[in-house]
């Protein structure tokens, strides 16, 4: 038998892979799960089913450092999907496969369970928690391709959990419309020691570099990006990141608009040394409404000046050290313009928000939050009745 850990193990419900882009998820849970490792502790990261040549649901698993990658590869069925989300019905029986291996591996009962989707309520329910945390990183139902439960599920995930964190100001506003108690904003965060490296590995290139790291989807104004191209004639566009959920045939093409792909974690300090002028040239819609993108931090602090759309958080947070700009026209005039700006008055702005968005900070901060609830209350969750 094991003994009882100081903290109880932490399963993760993610939407998000653990092994593609690294963002909000992956920098938090690996903090968390590195504290509580020291007192015997395992983090769990739940993953959506992943549709494979199997013929029956079986779980699978890979180590991380402290954290433990989980998923449930499904029969295919004849679909061309990659994934399963969390209530479909190939989707039924997660929540017993992972009680089964936690039993067999002797894990303490009423694990903290931490969601990063609603759509994984249910399977989150079948755990019987200690402890429900809901991260709410970004307004999935406002995404393309959103399953039309998630608004539903979404409410119900506010009501079960027992303590709410909020990804920006935005998120903030809409979730306290909806739920009052124990909800705490966390805008985005950034590991600064890993960024600034960026500003060393700087070099003298041919042609000035306007860059955008991340995600490139539906949030992508790609109407944008194409006249860029044209009012940037003599610069060179560099997307750095997987394109999903959109055609790749829509993004558009040019002679000095390069798409690199997914690039891993460890070298977008590389990258980012390689532009001159970092971008953000999101769409204004629905599924932008409420982000708070953690990249704005990632290129300030790696000694970039930053173009924006106008995004609420961004013009709200960083109203002060971003240049924002509506149109193609716009971006190329504040592109030539803010590549002459000093590094020095950015840095200046930059300072007092890095002191408290620094993700060490942030997930110090929450795991106090979640150390004041309760822990020998049974959560809301383990004994609410699915509707």
């Amino acid at each position: 038998m094991i003994g009882i850990p100081v903290d109880p193990d932490l399963v993760v419900f993610s939407h998000l892979r653990w092994v593609w882009v690294w963002q909000r998820p992956q920098q938090l849970v690996s903090r968390l799960a590195a504290a509580r490792a020291g007192n015997g502790a395992r983090t769990w990261f739940v993953e959506e089913p992943a549709y494979a040549d199997v013929s029956f649901p079986r779980l699978r698993r890979e180590e991380h450092g402290d954290v433990i990658r989980v998923w449930m590869d499904v029969p295919r069925g004849g679909s061309l999907l990659e994934a399963a989300c969390f209530d479909e019905p190939v989707s039924a029986g997660y929540g017993r496969l992972l009680a089964e291996m936690f039993a067999e591996e002797d894990r303490p009962a009423a694990p903290d369970v931490w969601l990063y989707t609603p759509m994984a309520i249910d399977t989150a329910q079948s755990l019987r928690p200690g402890r429900l945390i809901y991260d709410v990183m970004d307004d999935l139902a406002s995404f393309l391709g959103a399953s039309a439960e998630m608004r539903e599920r979404q409410s119900r995930s506010l009501r079960a959990a027992d303590i709410v964190f909020t990804g920006g100001r935005s998120l903030h506003r809409s979730v306290t419309d909806r739920r009052t108690h124990d909800v705490h904003c966390f805008p985005s965060g950034v590991d600064s020691a890993h960024f600034i490296l960026a500003r060393a590995l700087r070099r003298p290139h041919d042609r000035p570099v306007a860059g955008y790291v991340g995600v490139i989807d539906e949030r992508m104004d790609l109407e944008l990006l194409r006249d860029l191209a044209g009012e940037l004639s003599d610069w060179t566009i560099r997307m750095v990141g997987p394109i999903t959920k959109i055609d790749e045939d829509a993004v558009p093409r040019a002679g000095n608009l390069h798409y690199a792909g997914l690039t891993p974690y460890e070298r977008l300090p590389g990258e980012l040394a390689g532009f001159d002028v970092a971008l953000m040239p999101f769409a204004v819609n629905e599924a932008t409404r409420s982000i708070s993108p953690t990249k704005t931090l990632e290129y300030l602090v790696a000694g970039l000046p930053v173009v924006s759309t106008r995004v609420p958080d961004v013009v709200a947070d960083y109203g002060d050290v971003v240049h924002f700009a509506d149109n193609a026209a716009g971006f190329a005039r504040a592109c030539r313009e803010v590549v002459r700006h000093s590094a020095a008055d950015r840095d200046r702005h930059l300072r007092p928000i890095r002191r408290r968005q620094e993700w060490d900070v942030i997930a110090a901060s929450m795991a106090a939050l979640i150390d004041d609830l309760d822990p020998d209350r049974q959560s809301v969750a383990a004994g609410e009745t699915a509707l």
